[in-house]
Protein backbone atom coordinates (compact mmCIF):
# COMPACT_ATOMS: atom_id res chain seq x y z
CA UNK A 1 0.00 0.00 0.00
CA UNK A 2 1.41 3.37 -0.49
CA UNK A 3 -0.56 6.58 0.27
CA UNK A 4 0.83 9.84 -1.78
CA UNK A 5 -0.32 13.65 -1.49
CA UNK A 6 -1.49 14.66 -4.84
CA UNK A 7 -1.94 18.56 -3.94
CA UNK A 8 -0.17 20.43 -1.42
CA UNK A 9 -1.52 22.29 1.62
CA UNK A 10 -1.05 26.16 0.31
CA UNK A 11 0.92 28.63 2.23
CA UNK A 12 -1.86 30.97 2.96
CA UNK A 13 -3.53 28.38 4.69
CA UNK A 14 -0.70 27.80 7.34
CA UNK A 15 -1.05 29.45 11.03
CA UNK A 16 2.45 31.17 10.86
CA UNK A 17 0.92 34.29 12.11
CA UNK A 18 -0.31 32.01 15.20
CA UNK A 19 2.66 30.59 15.85
CA UNK A 20 4.92 33.62 15.94
CA UNK A 21 2.09 34.71 18.20
CA UNK A 22 2.83 31.81 20.50
CA UNK A 23 6.77 32.29 19.95
CA UNK A 24 5.94 35.63 21.36
CA UNK A 25 8.24 37.17 18.43
CA UNK A 26 6.57 40.22 18.51
CA UNK A 27 7.62 43.55 16.69
CA UNK A 28 10.62 41.50 15.25
CA UNK A 29 8.19 39.27 13.40
CA UNK A 30 7.88 40.18 9.53
CA UNK A 31 4.80 38.05 7.88
CA UNK A 32 6.72 38.44 4.24
CA UNK A 33 10.52 37.51 5.98
CA UNK A 34 12.60 34.90 6.26
CA UNK A 35 11.71 34.10 9.56
CA UNK A 36 7.83 33.49 8.02
CA UNK A 37 9.35 31.16 5.82
CA UNK A 38 11.15 29.30 8.96
CA UNK A 39 7.71 28.95 10.85
CA UNK A 40 5.99 27.35 8.04
CA UNK A 41 8.55 25.27 7.31
CA UNK A 42 7.78 24.09 11.40
CA UNK A 43 3.92 23.96 10.93
CA UNK A 44 4.72 21.72 7.77
CA UNK A 45 6.98 19.22 9.71
CA UNK A 46 4.44 19.28 13.25
CA UNK A 47 1.83 18.61 10.76
CA UNK A 48 2.89 16.04 9.09
CA UNK A 49 4.05 14.21 12.25
CA UNK A 50 0.34 14.61 13.78
CA UNK A 51 -0.58 13.53 10.80
CA UNK A 52 1.39 10.36 10.56
CA UNK A 53 0.33 9.64 14.08
CA UNK A 54 -3.22 9.58 14.09
CA UNK A 55 -4.16 8.97 10.58
CA UNK A 56 -5.88 12.36 10.04
CA UNK A 57 -5.56 14.62 7.43
CA UNK A 58 -5.76 18.22 8.64
CA UNK A 59 -6.13 20.29 5.81
CA UNK A 60 -8.27 19.10 3.06
CA UNK A 61 -6.44 18.17 -0.44
CA UNK A 62 -6.21 15.24 -2.45
CA UNK A 63 -4.39 11.64 -2.11
CA UNK A 64 -4.05 8.72 -4.06
CA UNK A 65 -3.80 5.47 -2.47
CA UNK A 66 -2.20 2.70 -4.37
CA UNK A 67 -2.83 -1.40 -3.93
CA UNK A 68 -1.67 -4.77 -4.75
CA UNK A 69 -4.36 -6.22 -3.27
CA UNK A 70 -7.58 -5.96 -1.72
CA UNK A 71 -8.40 -6.43 2.12
CA UNK A 72 -11.60 -8.23 1.51
CA UNK A 73 -13.32 -8.84 -1.59
CA UNK A 74 -15.82 -6.37 -0.66
CA UNK A 75 -14.54 -3.92 1.40
CA UNK A 76 -11.67 -1.38 1.41
CA UNK A 77 -10.49 0.48 4.44
CA UNK A 78 -8.66 3.57 3.51
CA UNK A 79 -5.65 4.84 5.83
CA UNK A 80 -6.63 8.65 5.88
CA UNK A 81 -9.73 10.27 7.41
CA UNK A 82 -11.95 12.52 7.18
CA UNK A 83 -12.54 11.36 3.36
CA UNK A 84 -14.68 14.26 2.00
CA UNK A 85 -14.62 13.13 -1.58
CA UNK A 86 -14.35 9.56 -3.44
CA UNK A 87 -12.74 9.79 -6.64
CA UNK A 88 -11.96 7.70 -9.49
CA UNK A 89 -10.98 3.98 -9.03
CA UNK A 90 -8.72 2.90 -11.98
CA UNK A 91 -7.12 -0.50 -12.18
CA UNK A 92 -3.81 -0.31 -13.64
CA UNK A 93 -2.92 -4.01 -15.74
CA UNK A 94 0.67 -5.53 -15.76
CA UNK A 95 1.28 -3.78 -19.08
CA UNK A 96 0.30 -0.33 -17.72
CA UNK A 97 -3.20 -0.40 -19.40
CA UNK A 98 -5.51 1.77 -17.02
CA UNK A 99 -9.26 0.72 -16.59
CA UNK A 100 -11.62 3.01 -14.78
CA UNK A 101 -13.65 1.04 -12.93
CA UNK A 102 -17.54 2.85 -12.97
CA UNK A 103 -18.84 4.77 -10.06
CA UNK A 104 -22.36 3.05 -9.29
CA UNK A 105 -19.93 -0.68 -8.63
CA UNK A 106 -18.72 0.93 -5.30
CA UNK A 107 -19.17 4.01 -2.86
CA UNK A 108 -17.29 5.52 -0.08
CA UNK A 109 -18.56 4.64 3.77
CA UNK A 110 -17.62 7.86 5.97
CA UNK A 111 -16.15 7.33 9.49
CA UNK A 112 -14.35 9.39 11.40
CA UNK A 113 -11.42 7.22 12.16
CA UNK A 114 -11.33 4.14 9.46
CA UNK A 115 -13.51 5.47 6.22
CA UNK A 116 -14.26 2.31 3.87
CA UNK A 117 -14.56 1.87 0.15
CA UNK A 118 -17.45 -1.00 -0.48
CA UNK A 119 -18.53 -2.44 -3.42
CA UNK A 120 -22.28 -1.72 -3.60
CA UNK A 121 -23.15 -5.09 -5.08
CA UNK A 122 -20.85 -8.29 -5.64
CA UNK A 123 -17.06 -7.41 -4.99
CA UNK A 124 -14.56 -4.73 -6.43
CA UNK A 125 -12.57 -4.23 -8.97
CA UNK A 126 -10.45 -7.99 -10.00
CA UNK A 127 -6.94 -6.28 -9.71
CA UNK A 128 -5.25 -8.95 -12.32
CA UNK A 129 -1.73 -10.04 -11.32
CA UNK A 130 1.28 -7.82 -11.19
CA UNK A 131 -1.50 -5.06 -11.33
CA UNK A 132 -2.62 -2.59 -8.51
CA UNK A 133 -5.63 -0.16 -8.39
CA UNK A 134 -5.47 3.31 -7.81
CA UNK A 135 -7.42 5.01 -5.55
CA UNK A 136 -8.04 8.98 -6.10
CA UNK A 137 -9.81 10.79 -2.59
CA UNK A 138 -9.92 14.09 -1.02
CA UNK A 139 -9.68 13.96 3.01
CA UNK A 140 -8.96 16.04 5.55
CA UNK A 141 -11.00 18.29 7.85
CA UNK A 142 -10.80 21.44 6.37
CA UNK A 143 -10.00 23.69 3.75
CA UNK A 144 -9.10 26.51 6.17
CA UNK A 145 -6.88 26.36 9.59
CA UNK A 146 -9.93 28.00 11.49
CA UNK A 147 -12.13 24.87 10.94
CA UNK A 148 -9.52 22.87 12.03
CA UNK A 149 -10.69 20.88 15.31
CA UNK A 150 -9.54 23.35 18.16
CA UNK A 151 -7.49 20.22 20.04
CA UNK A 152 -5.42 19.04 16.68
CA UNK A 153 -4.39 22.90 16.22
CA UNK A 154 -2.99 23.70 19.13
CA UNK A 155 -1.27 20.67 19.11
CA UNK A 156 0.22 21.74 15.81
CA UNK A 157 1.24 24.84 17.23
CA UNK A 158 2.64 23.43 19.97
CA UNK A 159 4.59 20.81 18.22
CA UNK A 160 5.78 23.70 15.84
CA UNK A 161 6.71 25.82 18.59
CA UNK A 162 8.71 22.77 19.87
CA UNK A 163 10.89 22.23 16.67
CA UNK A 164 11.49 25.96 16.53
CA UNK A 165 12.90 26.85 20.01
CA UNK A 166 15.04 23.94 19.77
CA UNK A 167 15.85 23.77 16.27
CA UNK A 168 20.14 24.45 17.19
CA UNK A 169 19.82 21.26 19.99
CA UNK A 170 21.72 18.59 18.51
CA UNK A 171 19.19 16.38 20.90
CA UNK A 172 19.63 13.53 23.21
CA UNK A 173 18.74 10.60 20.98
CA UNK A 174 15.78 10.01 22.56
CA UNK A 175 13.15 11.71 20.21
CA UNK A 176 9.40 11.38 20.46
CA UNK A 177 6.46 13.79 20.83
CA UNK A 178 5.82 16.48 24.23
CA UNK A 179 3.27 14.59 26.30
CA UNK A 180 1.02 17.79 25.72
CA UNK A 181 1.31 16.84 22.43
CA UNK A 182 0.31 13.59 22.72
CA UNK A 183 -2.72 14.89 25.49
CA UNK A 184 -4.12 16.61 23.33
CA UNK A 185 -4.20 14.24 19.84
CA UNK A 186 -5.03 10.73 21.63
CA UNK A 187 -8.68 11.15 20.66
CA UNK A 188 -8.00 11.33 17.39
CA UNK A 189 -5.59 8.42 17.28
CA UNK A 190 -7.06 5.20 15.21
CA UNK A 191 -5.99 2.00 17.05
CA UNK A 192 -4.98 -0.50 14.45
CA UNK A 193 -6.67 -4.12 15.14
CA UNK A 194 -5.42 -5.60 11.69
CA UNK A 195 -1.73 -6.80 10.64
CA UNK A 196 -0.62 -7.30 6.99
CA UNK A 197 -0.78 -5.47 4.42
CA UNK A 198 -2.93 -3.92 1.80
CA UNK A 199 -5.07 -1.90 4.98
Amino acid sequence: MVLEEVGAVPDAVLPVAALAGHLRLGTAFEPEGLQAGLLASHLRAAMAAIEARTGKALIRRGFRLRLERWREAGVQPLPVAPVAVLGEVAVIGADGARVVAEAGRFALVPDAHRPRLVAVAGALPAIPAGGHVEIGLTAGFAALWEDVPDDLAQAVLLLAAEFYENRHDPGDGRGGMPASVLALIGRWRTVRLLGGGGA
